[in-house]
Order: structure tokens, then C-alpha cells, then sequence
């Protein structure tokens, strides 16, 4: 039992271990996570329902979406950003991790009769010829990824796009770093049931990383008959890293924003949001 814990308590090397299939592929947590999406009020797995109408607005206005504009939307879920668009007649590829969101968005726009391909796939091994106009990563979900697995996608991002095309996508900003704090939970059942159908222990593990600017949620569930570890992963951004970031991969960014919706930007915001082409 000692050891265990130790186990437990014990940080690893920032995104040394990769768990994002426990989350989005797993019977009971995808559901879970489904239901946080649907849910227009809340800001969990989605932004809730108002902040999505006034982001799609200014996005269409933003980016001139209409008839003819292609848009790739990395981590769509059930399609709540893809679906928008494609009302306005966008043709839009959604892809995502989690076979339950991606069942839900093609019930949705085959009852709307929308033009949108859902992919099931990790976007980290999406390939295709297709060329966009518009290429989305939204809620913040380049944060998820390790520096390799970033430029896994920028580069995917880069050999994607048309001539002209532009990504848009957030990140947490240093701001939000500097609120996060260390702390080490244990609960039965913990966030209420969330990670098992059945009774378990669960521990809650958050490691802070200032040199690298990485927060880790570690969560280890204890069933009765398996132990899990989950890993969640956030990298908290500059501008300036963003940036370099990007151009390492080809992309230029040409604007910053306070959100995905417009807000003009401010330093001391959580979030922001950036607008890059392609060099």
C-alpha cells in the first residue's frame, strides 16, 4: 500500500504518458462527457450555448463563411461549432476521438441535412487530400498536446490549408498558470461518479511545472477489480511562445484575441485566441 501511494504522490516528466483514449473512448466517461457537451449551460467539455452562437457569428463574419468555404474543426464533438457553420453553408469536416460524439453529430446533420464529414479518428493521425479554407481547434484542446504532438498538428495544419487559408484556435495564457496551485484530493466516487459506472476510490494528484509552464491533473481510480491512472495535461502560453511555436511549423500569426468570439485582446485574460496563415 506504501508503495502505491508513493506512486500516486509521485510526479512524472511533463507529458511523459499519454491517457487521452481513457477519456474519449471509454463506454462510460464518453458518455459522461457527452452530457457536459449537450448541456447549453455549462462550460465543461463545451463552452455553453450563448458563447458558441456569438463565437459562430463572429467566426462567420471574421472569416467570410458562406457557400464554397471549406473548414476542418479538429475536436469537434458532437459537432456544435461544425453544425453552425455548415447552416451557413460552409462544407465542414469535424474531427474527433469519441465515437459516441461523432454518433451524435452525424444523427444531427443527417436530420438537417447539412454537408459535413465526421471523421472518428485521434486528429493526431488524421490524414487527407482535401485543402481548407478554415481550419478550427477550439476550447483550448492545443493544450492538451505535448510540444511533439503540437507539431504533429501545426504541421498537419500547414500541409492542410489552402494558399490563403487561416487556423484559429486558444490556449490558456500564463495568467491561468499563475492561479493554478498545487493539491493532492482523494473521494470516493470522485466528481460524482464520473470515472466508473461502479464504486471506486479516486485520487487527484495536480503537479505544477513553472519551468515549463505544465500543469498535470493526475487522476488514479481504484475499482475493484483494476486500477487506472488518467493523465490530463495542460500547456499554459505566452504570446511570444505561441508564436515561435508556429512560425517553427509555418504558420504566421496576425492576430490575438481575448477569446474565440472577438473579445479584443487583454494580457491579463485566462485565455486568448490567435488567427495564423500560412507562410
Amino acid at each position: 500500500m506504501f508503495e502505491l501511494l508513493e506512486e500516486i504522490h509521485t510526479p512524472p516528466d511533463p507529458f511523459q504518458f499519454y491517457t487521452a483514449a481513457d477519456l474519449w473512448t471509454d463506454e462510460h466517461t464518453s458518455e459522461r462527457m457527452l452530457k457536459f457537451h449537450l448541456d447549453e449551460t455549462l462550460d465543461v467539455s463545451s463552452r455553453n450555448t450563448a458563447f458558441i452562437d456569438r463565437s459562430v457569428d463572429w467566426i462567420a463574419s471574421r472569416f467570410d463563411i458562406g457557400a464554397g468555404k471549406r473548414i476542418a474543426d479538429f475536436g469537434c464533438g458532437p459537432g456544435l461549432y461544425a453544425a453552425r457553420l455548415a447552416r451557413r453553408h460552409a462544407t465542414v469536416t469535424g474531427i474527433d476521438f469519441s465515437k459516441r460524439s461523432i454518433r451524435h453529430a452525424r444523427k444531427t446533420a443527417a436530420r438537417e441535412q447539412l454537408t459535413i464529414r465526421y471523421v472518428n479518428r485521434n486528429y493526431l493521425d488524421f490524414e487527407t487530400d482535401d485543402r481548407y479554407h478554415l481550419i478550427l481547434m477550439i476550447m483550448c484542446d492545443f493544450c492538451a498536446l505535448s510540444p511533439a504532438q503540437r507539431r504533429t498538428v501545426l504541421s498537419k495544419f500547414h500541409a492542410f490549408l489552402e494558399p490563403s487559408g487561416s487556423v484559429l484556435l486558444d490556449v490558456y495564457s500564463l495568467t491561468a498558470f499563475s492561479e493554478r496551485e498545487e493539491k493532492a484530493l482523494y473521494e470516493p466516487n470522485l466528481l460524482g461518479g464520473f470515472w466508473s459506472p461502479e464504486k471506486y476510490y479516486g485520487f487527484l494528484n495536480t503537479f505544477k511545472y513553472e519551468k515549463e509552464k505544465v500543469v498535470l491533473d493526475k487522476y488514479t481510480i481504484i475499482e475493484a477489480r483494476r486500477t487506472r491512472t488518467i493523465y490530463n495535461w495542460l500547456q499554459y502560453f505566452s504570446p511570444e511562445d505561441l508564436e515561435r511555436e508556429f512560425m517553427e511549423c509555418g504558420l504566421a500569426i496576425e492576430s490575438y484575441y481575448s477569446d474565440v468570439a472577438g473579445t479584443p485582446f487583454s494580457p491579463h485574460s485566462r485565455e486568448f485566441a490567435v488567427v495564423a496563415r500560412k507562410l
